[in-house]
């Protein structure tokens, strides 16, 4: 298990208008390595790699969102429906995995990646931005559809990464919580919501949507 590519957003117009005018989707691989630290609260557009941007601070960034991970394996997938290449950061991830099943990964399990420590908080949601930046009618509820969203990461230890580290599973929780279901529960299978509350690494502003939507 392993990151093949670290990629960070290069700042670009935003014609859908999802959020704002501009947009970090184009995310791109660098060389080198990348320093990782917790960006602090939601709404400042901080984020966890230095170097990296996000435009749309009501949606992203902060300490819940401060990484977004994707397989390759699952960039692959999505090449043969899509019929293009997708380059490693063409889903706006800064970090391109292989070998490592990233929607199975379980709400409050770390990585050791480098010398930094990471932990799983979140699913992607996609958004009218992913959808344009692809250019497919349809995007989001195929995406939806598909269950592959990816997980979002936050910072435990800050230290330093790089493409070709490998991923450590320094610690896997006692609940069965994981991102494609935690990703189900929130798009297309509301039944699933009261189980996500076993997950206490669950994001807060999660928690309480979770309460809400099932009347907890």
């Amino acid at each position: 298990m392993k990151v093949i590519s670290v990629n960070l957003g290069v700042p670009r117009s935003n014609p859908w208008k999802s959020g704002s005018d501009l947009t970090g989707i184009d995310k791109r691989p660098v060389a080198g390595p990348v320093a990782v630290a917790a960006p602090g609260p939601k709404g400042t557009g901080a984020v966890g790699l230095a170097g990296d941007e996000v435009f749309d601070v009501k949606h992203h960034g902060g300490d819940d969102q401060a990484v977004y991970a994707y397989a390759r394996e699952d960039l692959d997938g999505w090449e043969g429906e899509l019929g293009r290449e997708l380059g490693n950061g063409s889903f706006g991830e800064n970090l391109t995995t292989s070998g490592l099943d990233v929607n199975g990964a379980l709400i409050g399990e770390r990585w050791r990646i480098g010398s930094a420590v990471l932990e799983v908080s979140c699913p992607r949601i996609p958004c009218g931005t992913f959808q344009g930046w692809l250019e497919r009618a349809g995007w989001i509820k195929r995406f939806t559809a598909a269950g592959l969203p990816g997980a979002y990461l936050r910072v435990v230890e800050p230290g330093e990464l790089r493409a070709g580290d490998e991923v450590e599973v320094v610690h896997r929780p006692d609940h069965q919580v994981t991102i494609a279901l935690t990703f189900r529960a929130l798009t297309l299978e509301p039944e699933l919501l009261p189980s996500l509350l076993a997950a206490d690494a669950l994001p807060e502003e999660t928690r309480d949507l979770v309460r809400r939507r099932a009347g907890i």
